[in-house]
């Protein structure tokens, strides 16, 4: 056996070299895939080949960036708006949103293109409380999407066809009066006997009272913005007529203080107020802002009872447009027994208040009133008359007579006169009779403004007494008092004064 020994090492060592040189290898595991994707990464590429690669693959604009915040949020390049220039003078329709919509859209830009027209106010919140197009970006649940039909089916659309014609397009919003709101939120209306109040032509208001309501119509001028639109208009920028004789139960929000000190003024500060705020969420937006407010209000202080009042509102607005529809005054309201019979003098007579209003501003807004285009029969038989071309130039030559250049035309049906020449010849010598008027009144007021400062400077610089009354005012006190009573009587007669609104 010891003999054998060394062959039998040298033939295990024989065999052990084989297998090490010739063996099957021995396999690895895969690596891991997430460490297989990450090394497919980590490789090195020609830049040549980069370069080829990129013209050869449109990039991914969802993927994301490694060296992205994932917090940061991609900011999706905007639409591209179509552009509006003001015209010299705005000269427009009312156009409503199933026109605008509509067939009947192509024959009104027509009729613009043909004429001195060159402006439409479309319904982007209607009568009813409806928002004219559906706001894509709005979620299901959202107020502006709920309240939202398509009527007009393709806004974006419908300003590019304007913006082609040189139309200048102004976004109407009907503020107050909203039937679709009030039913949803019977908490921002007025109610009566548990339910939602309305008036006589079945049309239900929200409060003025409430802020949420302020916020919701400012968020639909901001869609309208958005849209492409370059001015909003308000209106129904008021509390519903008579609503006051009525027993209603609603809400005074801030107001409550104010309404239980006096009733008038609270309203009048609480619409003045909604302007305001609209005012001052807009103007960043770089877009103009009007409102409509009854034509009577410039003969009074305010409207006691749906609280407009023509001065504080033109405070805060860059285009103020009256209501002067011939039709919609009184008898003998501006000195005119039948108004509606006689559009020239009602809108003559009309300019006069509203320039005493106007002049006494520091910084007045444009005037653009809405004249008439319709024939108002339900007036009865010897007071109205059918309008037509006439009566319509009528009262634009009127206005451009007293050197008011704006205005909008409304019917309803936007069914408009044909032949309206919107740019007639004026009486050359009218107008500088007007101008000349105009220069009187500017001199008056200013003697007047001057007249006041002088008052009370005199009266900062009289002796007080050690209870903190000037000596005048207590000599007077009894003659004072005296007055006091039929002061007040000569103010509620003011406030029961009846106008046709």
């Amino acid at each position: 056996m010891k003999k054998f020994w060394p062959a039998l090492m040298l033939l295990l060592i024989v065999i052990l070299l084989s297998a090490c040189g010739t063996g099957t290898p021995v396999t690895q595991p895969d690596p891991d895939p997430q460490e297989k994707s990450e090394s497919d990464n980590d490789k090195k590429t020609d830049p040549s080949e980069q370069d080829d690669l990129s013209d050869e693959t449109e990039p991914n604009e969802d993927a994301t960036d490694p060296d992205q915040d994932e917090n940061e949020q991609v900011v999706k390049p905007e639409k591209q708006k179509p552009s509006f220039s003001y015209p010299d003078a705005v000269r427009g329709i009312y156009v409503t949103g199933h026109s605008a919509g509509g067939s009947r859209f192509e024959e009104l830009v027509q009729l613009v293109d043909s004429t001195d027209l060159n402006a439409m106010v479309i319904d982007i919140k209607d009568d009813y409380g409806n928002i004219t197009f559906i706001p894509e970006d709005e979620p299901e649940d959202s107020p502006l999407r709920l309240n939202a039909k398509p009527i007009i089916k393709d806004p974006e659309a419908l300003l590019k066809t304007l913006s082609e014609h040189n139309i200048y397009p102004i976004a109407r919003i009907v503020v107050f009066k909203d039937s679709v709101l009030a039913s949803q939120r019977p908490d921002l209306s007025f109610k009566q006997y548990g339910a939602v109040w309305k008036n006589g032509r079945k049309e239900a208001f929200v409060n003025p009272y409430m802020k949420e309501v302020w916020e919701y119509n400012v968020a639909v001028a901001k869609k309208a913005i958005e849209l492409g639109f370059p001015e909003v208009q308000f209106d129904y920028v008021r509390f519903p007529e008579g609503f006051h004789n009525k027993q209603l139960e609603y809400q005074y929000g801030d107001y409550v203080a104010a309404h239980q000190q006096d009733p008038i003024e609270a309203r009048v500060q609480a619409v003045t107020d909604f302007v305001a705020y609209a005012k001052e969420q807009l103007a960043p937006l770089g877009v103009a802002m009007s409102v409509d407010v009854f034509g009577y209000t410039v003969t009074l202080d305010s409207a006691p009872n749906i609280g407009q009042s023509f001065s504080r509102i033109s405070e805060h607005v860059d285009v103020i447009s009256s209501m002067i529809y011939p039709s919609h005054w009184g008898p003998y309201n501006l000195g005119i027994p039948k108004p509606d019979l006689e559009p020239y003098r009602l809108v003559q007579n009309y300019v006069v208040k509203e320039k005493e209003k106007l002049f006494r501003l520091e910084n007045p807004p444009t005037s653009r009133p809405w004249i008439q285009d319709f024939t108002a029969r339900w007036l009865g038989a010897g007071n109205y008359k059918t309008y037509g071309k006439a009566d319509v130039e009528a009262q634009i030559r009127a206005l451009n007579e007293a050197g008011i250049r704006e205005y909008l035309i409304w019917n309803a049906g936007n069914k408009y006169t044909p032949g309206v020449d919107y740019t007639p010849e004026i009486d050359q010598q009218k107008k500088e009779e007007i101008l000349r008027q105009d220069e009187l009144l500017r001199q008056q007021i200013e003697e007047e403004r001057l007249a006041k400062e002088k008052e009370a400077l005199e009266q900062s610089e009289q002796p007080v007494s050690s209870e903190g009354e000037s000596v005048e005012n207590q000599s007077s006190e009894t003659e004072d008092s005296g007055t006091a009573e039929e002061g007040q009587s000569d103010s509620a007669e003011t406030q029961n004064q009846t106008v046709t609104e």
